[in-house]
């Protein structure tokens, strides 16, 4: 486990390194409309911009520390946490990004031996900067940020991910979205699940909840909920790490509870 001095200087470089990915983004997305697509799966795109980005992010990473392990959505998504692993999505929310929908961001966990240690999430259309370190608290822009504190599921405003890439999952979805929509104030898929978490840890939303998310989607914003005062599980109640692949349920603890029993039910 890494000391509070260790966890703050990890979360330097990933800021530092989030910030250098955000530059290129945001000098591409002028001309976000012309960048050419390719297709990685169903519904699942990656450009030049995302590859740039990433490169940007692991050239910092490496420069402050050689010895890490980076884990990243494009460039090496099926390398091995272990040690000292950074963990990237260097464009949450491509296809917003292409369509000028401005709602995408960078993500950078920092984990040691297993355990995500630091983190942040860079909204870049909105320059805020969400930021967390293990026991350390959650930040947005510097300022402490909690979970909501609502716990009327009534008045809940509930965050979730439509299985675009997934389509088996179509009709499990649209049982949980109807068991929840009928109680809730209302829920919103905005398309970036880093983002997703980090509105459940600023008190936006009240929870969020997907069925199938990457570790790059996740484990930034895992932490984000957890030093804000929330919960998060996977779709049985069980532990996630933020550093493996699958659903999870995220929220303040009541309406955790309650939104993890809803679509368990459903």
């Amino acid at each position: 486990m890494a000391t509070v001095s260790e966890r703050d200087a990890l979360l330097a470089i990933a800021i530092e390194a989030a910030d250098a990915a955000a530059a290129i983004i945001r000098d591409r997305a002028r001309d976000a409309g012309s960048i050419p697509w390719q297709i990685k799966s169903h519904s699942d795109f990656v450009t030049e911009v995302d590859t740039a980005a990433e490169k940007a992010i692991r050239a910092v990473i490496l420069a402050h520390r050689p010895d890490a392990e980076v884990i990243g959505e494009e460039l090496s998504p099926d390398a091995v946490a272990r040690g000292l692993t950074f963990v990237v999505d260097p464009l949450d929310g491509t296809t917003n990004f292409l369509h000028g929908f401005p709602v995408y961001a960078v993500s950078i966990a920092v984990a040691v031996e297993g355990t995500v240690e630091a983190a942040v999430v860079l909204d870049v259309p909105r320059a805020d900067r969400y930021t967390a370190t293990r026991g350390g608290g959650a930040q947005r822009n510097g300022a402490s940020i909690a979970v909501s504190s609502i716990m009327d599921p009534g008045k809940a405003l509930i965050g979730t991910g439509f299985p675009f890439k997934h389509l088996a999952y179509v009709e499990s979805y649209q049982r949980q979205f109807a068991a929840v929509v009928r109680t809730t104030s209302g829920i919103r898929r905005a398309g970036a699940a880093a983002l997703d978490l980090a509105s459940v840890a600023n008190g936006w939303f009240e929870g969020f909840w997907e069925l199938s998310l990457s570790a790059w989607d996740i484990a930034a914003g895992v932490l984000l909920v957890r030093e804000a005062g929330g919960i998060v599980t996977d779709l049985d109640g069980g532990e996630v790490t933020g550093l493996t692949h699958g659903g999870l349920v995220a929220g303040s603890p009541t309406m955790h509870e309650w939104l993890l029993n809803t679509i368990r039910s459903a």
